[in-house]
């Protein structure tokens, strides 16, 4: 039986992740699927009158970010 992630190396691989996208710039793998998920995060929050665009740029980076790390 394996054993799960703990939460120490779900954090580690997001300072990871965030460290390389921000040395590497737009050749980072994970920097075009987080821009593209912080797009429609800001045309969610545009739309939806409930949040707005700030709200809905940090979710969906975070989503895809999160769908990347998860992988």
């Amino acid at each position: 039986m394996t054993e799960p992630n703990r939460p120490q190396d779900w954090i580690e691989d997001v300072k990871t992740e965030v460290s390389g996208m921000a040395r590497e710039g737009i050749n980072h793998p994970s920097t075009k699927p987080v821009l593209t998920g912080a797009a429609i995060g800001v045309v969610a929050g545009a739309v939806l009158p409930v949040i707005s665009w700030p709200i809905g740029l940090l979710a969906g980076a975070g989503f895809a970010l999160y769908q990347r790390i998860r992988k």
